[in-house]
């Protein structure tokens, strides 16, 4: 019995340190996708259960003992627990031989914290003899498995069964230890207050693109498909550079208009080429695109027909141009925002000068917007 029970001890051992090896190995997926909770806090767990004993104590086969565990969880599939144990067997014959086990065991568990759960029990101890014989210390050491259930917040049940092994070579002479089966229950209490839940961290700030504009272009960078425009740079909607064109095509002058003296802004329709009405509804439109685009810078540029002298034509030009400068800063166009005015003469034709309607499109002025 001495030599198979030892035989046994070592096999169960290798066997739950390869069954505690799978079990690492087998799901470490889930063991780096989610941290599972557990409850750390000690426990007292008492225990009673029952003894299958070594035929060779020469006992009554079967006995009671009773212990308490104190321990907690240091990890979610595995505790620690420091524990006593009694059990007092009737000797064959007459008298008594008690055990006192003082020890540490580990379990090691498998499955979710409120499952029911089965594992693997380790332990080592001292045990005290008392009997007629001798009493005295000896090692022992102890395997076995078992299930266990959370029943409540704070409390667990554990059933569990093993082989415990005792090198009492004191008690009889002739034998140099024990080997002896048992099957316990527990009933496992946590004290103290639970762990706070932790607090989870705060939501990541709503990044509200609507209310930004990261490049200054007046565009949100919701809408802005090009982000990062220099400083300065037209866009359109989109925040995309956009060419701005102010067309003043359709504000044609007289012929030999406005004459010397005759530049202030309010005489311009005197100037014009009929219809005066459809000329300065052109101007306003210009005014309000400048308005409406307070960066744009614009070269106000005037320009004749051919007849006349090239000297006259330059004067010309640079009246209507002066004409049309004067009637945009009255209108609330900034003067830094206006470059000129200046004047062409009858360079850069548009039309034809061999022609009235020619000629009278080449008698114009022109805002170049500044890229």
């Amino acid at each position: 019995m001495k030599r198979k029970g030892m035989y046994l001890l070592i096999a169960l051992a290798l066997s739950g340190v390869g069954a505690v090896h799978a079990q690492d190995t087998a799901a470490p997926d889930s063991a780096t996708t989610s941290t599972p909770s557990y409850d750390g806090r000690w426990y007292i767990a008492p225990t009673i259960g029952g003894y299958y004993n070594d035929t060779d104590r020469n006992t009554n086969s079967r006995q009671v003992y009773y212990g308490l565990g104190v321990g907690r969880f240091v990890s979610p599939n595995a505790s620690i627990d420091l524990f006593i144990d009694r059990t007092s067997r009737d000797r064959d014959g007459g008298g008594s031989w008690a055990n006192n086990n003082y020890g540490v065991a580990a379990r090691f568990y498998a499955g979710e914290w409120n499952a029911w759960r089965p594992y693997l029990l380790a332990g080592v101890m001292g045990s005290y003899h008392t009997n007629s014989g001798d009493r005295g210390w000896a090692p022992a050491a102890e395997l076995g498995g078992g299930v266990s259930k959370t029943i409540t917040d704070s409390s667990d049940i554990r059933i569990e069964a093993g082989y415990r092994y005792d090198w009492d070579d004191k008690s009889q002479r002739k034998e140099d230890g024990y080997g002896d089966w048992f099957l316990g229950f527990s009933l496992v209490s946590r004290f103290g207050e639970p762990a706070a839940a932790p607090t989870p961290p705060p939501p990541p700030p709503v990044n509200d693109c609507s209310t930004k504009d990261s490049d200054g272009d007046g565009v949100n960078d919701c809408d802005d498909k090009c982000p990062a425009t220099p400083a300065g740079t037209i866009v359109g909607p989109d925040g995309c550079p956009q060419k701005v064109v102010i067309d003043l095509r359709g504000v044609n002058f007289k012929f030999d208009y406005p004459k010397k003296g005759h530049v202030k802004a309010e005489e311009i329709g005197k100037a014009l080429a009929e219809p005066t009405s459809d000329s300065i509804a052109i101007l306003d439109q210009a005014v309000d695109t400048l308005k409406r685009y307070p960066d744009v810078k614009v070269t106000v540029a005037g320009y004749t027909d051919s007849v006349g002298t090239d000297a006259y034509n330059q004067s010309l030009s640079e009246r209507r141009a002066q004409i049309v400068y004067d009637y945009l800063t009255s209108h609330g166009i900034d003067a830094s925002r206006l470059q000129g005015p200046i004047g062409h003469g009858e360079n850069d034709p548009i039309d034809s000068n061999d022609t009235d309607a020619g000629r009278a499109r080449n008698r114009r002025t022109e805002l170049q917007v500044q890229q």
